[in-house]
């Protein structure tokens, strides 16, 4: 920056974007790619995967079809991902996830699947939301497990807190749902609170919600729920 460049009342470049200076949800990790989700990234990532870019994204375009769009924050292997998308032809997702394996690894079940209504995005979700999804236009959110940050210290860093949650409601339409779901007690009962302090959201249950039949346990979740650990959804709706 030279010493002529515009800066604001707290001595910050014009350009500043908040959203690019806060803490992360996320740490970033290598992981090590199979030669499976190599190829699959090379194959079919150009046709899949969406660039990240500051400017709103023609969501009709993007898929070739005016339809409900589902917007999904943390999708892991993808596994889950690729089910509900199958089962649900009718609607277009956008996933986002921030480590490569999982990406392809999402990547090779497209394309072993044959899917056609998924999309997916390598960038964290926050800047996304901010930049490139118009307000008021996503049909649905999911959130599923996400990392609790369970030492008090690292608890700043949890993605459901009040600004994200403002700004994912913000992107639903009214009517549209934020589904989150967590293995983690007292991050659940974080969300709850949180969740519920939103001005736009209205809970859909009393409390914690009966899971979905659109969400597929896993196997991670089954093994956990056979061994006595709780899994919570929450729902909740635009008013």
């Amino acid at each position: 920056m030279s010493e002529n460049s515009p800066t604001d009342s707290l001595n910050r470049p014009m350009f500043y974007d908040p959203s690019e200076h806060r803490i992360r949800s996320f740490v970033t990790r290598a992981g090590r790619l199979s030669t499976a989700q190599s190829r699959a990234i090379d194959e079919l990532g150009p046709a899949f995967c969406l660039p990240y870019a500051k400017q709103t994204l023609d969501v009709a375009q993007t898929f070739g079809r005016t339809a409900p769009v589902i917007f999904e924050i943390g999708f892991g292997m993808g596994e889950t991902t690729a089910r509900i998308a199958a089962s649900m032809p009718e609607k277009d997702f956008i996933a986002v996830e921030v480590h490569t394996p999982g990406v392809g690894s999402l990547l090779k079940q497209i394309g072993e699947q044959g899917l056609t209504n998924l999309r997916l995005m390598q960038h964290d979700a926050f800047e996304i939301l901010t930049h490139m999804i118009a307000p008021s236009s996503l049909d649905g959110i999911h959130v599923f497990f996400p990392d609790p940050w369970h030492k008090a210290r690292h608890n700043k860093r949890r993605l459901i807190q009040g600004p994200m949650v403002d700004l994912l409601a913000s992107r639903l339409k009214p009517g549209g749902y934020l589904h989150c779901a967590t293995d983690w007690q007292e991050y659940a009962e974080q969300m709850l609170t949180v969740l519920g302090e939103a001005a736009l959201l209205r809970n859909t249950a009393d409390g914690f919600a009966v899971r979905p039949a659109y969400r597929p346990v896993t196997k991670f979740e089954n093994r956990g729920v056979k061994l006595g650990h709780g899994v919570w959804d929450l729902v909740f709706a635009k008013r």
